[in-house]
């Protein structure tokens, strides 16, 4: 088997794709959480604070001269960030929570024994004289 059709073989697995659409719908997750966490969330939170934005807190290591800019610790990006990723693995652990909960009802349900139908009415009724006769 040439490298080629072995490479056609992995990439149209369906676990391949499944990944390559959950991997790009993660990154655009991403994006909207960022941008929650940067427009929504810290605003208030630094309010709350005392006026404090985290995204330009640092603390400066070298001061800039005319031929280096200045060279900072920037600890208050790695904040938000922080935040960014509790509320991304937040999310993610709500939505494998339902997906587990549906999943289990799933369970349940095809475990729970199917109630034999009710014959027709003919068949009832045959049944039934059948068993006057036998008496």
């Amino acid at each position: 088997m040439g490298m080629a059709s072995e490479f056609k073989e992995f990439a149209m697995k369906g676990n391949v794709v499944d990944m390559a659409v959950g991997i790009i719908i993660g990154a655009a997750f991403g994006k909207i959480v960022a941008s929650f966490v940067n427009d929504i969330l810290m605003p208030p939170l630094g309010v709350l604070i005392g006026g404090v934005d985290f995204s330009s807190l640092s603390v400066v290591i070298q001061e800039a001269t005319e031929a280096t800019e200045a060279v900072t610790i920037k600890y208050g990006a790695f904040i938000q960030t922080c935040v960014d990723f509790l509320i991304v693995a937040f999310a993610i652990f709500m939505a494998v929570k339902v997906m587990n909960s549906l999943k289990k009802e799933e369970e349940v349900v095809e475990e729970a024994p199917a109630e034999p139908e009710a014959p027709p009415a003919d068949i009832a009724l045959l049944t039934e004289i059948r068993d006057l006769l036998k008496r």
